[in-house]
C-alpha cells in the first residue's frame, strides 16, 4: 500500500486532511478505540447483541475480533501513533461503525439486515455519503435472504450512498464473488497487488472473488492491492509510556475494499457534486488495465492520481 500512499503525497503533501467533510459507514465486527481513530468515530452501534445498542464518540466502540478496525485503519486512520507512516486513505473523514460480526467474524443475514437499515434511518443526520462493507458474503441457501440483502443495498444507494463491497475470497473459481457484490447498484472490489508486492509468496489475487466471463453485470468493477496491508490494530494498548502493538497486517478483498472507498472519498471530497453513478464511472475510467481477464481484473488497479488529476 506504500505506493498508494505515495500517489497521496503527491496530491496533498505530506500532512493531507483528504476526505475531509465525508463520512464512511462500515459494518463490520466493530472498531477499537484505536488511537489513530480516536477523533473519526461519530458514532457506533452494536447489532450482535452484546452491548447497549447505540452510543456516539469512540468511547463506546469496541471490536473483539479486529477486523474491522484494520479496516477503519484503512479507510480514515489519522496515523498518529506511526507518525503519519501507517495513515488511512481518507484521514479527514469521519465514520460511523455499525457492529454485524461477532469475534469470529460471523455474522447473521438479520444483523446485516438490521445494519443497513440503520444505516437509511441515520443517514440524513450524520450525511452518510459512502458505506463499506469488507465482509464476503456467500451463496445463501435462502434465496428470500440474499434477494432482500440486495434490495437493501440498492435502496441504499438509490438513496444517494456509493456502497463498496468486498468481492470475496472464494476465488479463484469463476463466479466465486460474494453474492452481494453481483448488484449493478455496488462498486464490488476484488484483489490484486500488481507490482506492489512483487516478492509476495501468497498473493491475494491468487483467492480473490472472480466473477462470470461474459456475464452482465461485469464483476468485480475493481481490483486494489490486498496482501500484507498494514493497518490499526485491534490489541493495541498503553505500556510504559508508549503504545505497544499499534498496527498490524492483514489480507484479503476486505483489505482492498477500504483502499477503493477510501480513494472515493477523497474523489467526493474534490467534486461534492458528483454523483454515485459519476463517482463510479470516475474510478473505473481511471484505473489502470493490469493485462488480466475481465473477470478477475474488471476496469483494473484504482489509481488515486489519475482519479483526482481532473
Amino acid at each position: 500500500m506504500q505506493r498508494v500512499r505515495e500517489q497521496l503525497e503527491d496530491i496533498y503533501g505530506e500532512r493531507t486532511d483528504g476526505g475531509s467533510g465525508i463520512v464512511i459507514a462500515m459494518l463490520d465486527t466493530g472498531a477499537a478505540p484505536h488511537p489513530d481513530l480516536a477523533e473519526k468515530i461519530l458514532c457506533f452501534r452494536d447489532f450482535v447483541g452484546n452491548r447497549r445498542p447505540c452510543r456516539s464518540g469512540a468511547g463506546y466502540s469496541y471490536d473483539d475480533n479486529g477486523h474491522g478496525t484494520h479496516v477503519a485503519g484503512i479507510l480514515c486512520g489519522d496515523g498518529r501513533l506511526s507518525g503519519g507512516k501507517y495513515r488511512g486513505l481518507s484521514p479527514g473523514a469521519g465514520l460511523i461503525v455499525g457492529k454485524v460480526l461477532d469475534n469470529r467474524g460471523d455474522g447473521a443475514t438479520e444483523a446485516m439486515l438490521a445494519g443497513l437499515d440503520w444505516i437509511l434511518e441515520i443517514r440524513k443526520q450524520y450525511g452518510i455519503r459512502i458505506l463499506n462493507i469488507s465482509v464476503g458474503i456467500g451463496e445463501l441457501e435462502d434465496k428470500r435472504k440474499e434477494a432482500a440483502l440486495r434490495a437493501k443495498l440498492e435502496q441504499i444507494w438509490q438513496s444517494g450512498i456509493l456502497v463498496v463491497c468486498a468481492a470475496g475470497n472464494k476465488g479463484p473459481r469463476e463466479g466465486s464473488v460474494s453474492s452481494v457484490g453481483g448488484s449493478t447498484q455496488v462498486i464490488t472490489v476484488g484483489c490484486h497487488d500488481g507490482s506492489f508486492r512483487p516478492e509476495a509468496h501468497w498473493k491475494c489475487s491468487d483467492y480473490s472473488g472472480r466473477g462470470i466471463a461474459g456475464a452482465e453485470p461485469r464483476k468485480p468493477d475493481l481490483v486494489a492491492p490486498g496482501t500484507d496491508i498494514v493497518s490499526c490494530n485491534s490489541e493495541c494498548f498503553f505500556h510504559r509510556g508508549r503504545y505497544v502493538n499499534a498496527y498490524i497486517a492483514k489480507s484479503g478483498t476486505s483489505m482492498a475494499t477500504p483502499i477503493v472507498a477510501g480513494a472515493a472519498a477523497l474523489a467526493l471530497a474534490r467534486y461534492p457534486g458528483m454523483t454515485n453513478d459519476e463517482c463510479r464511472r470516475k474510478l473505473q475510467y481511471t484505473a489502470g488495465d493490469l493485462g488480466e481477464p475481465w473477470n478477475q481484473q474488471g476496469w483494473g488497479m484504482v489509481n488515486i492520481r489519475r482519479l483526482l488529476a481532473n
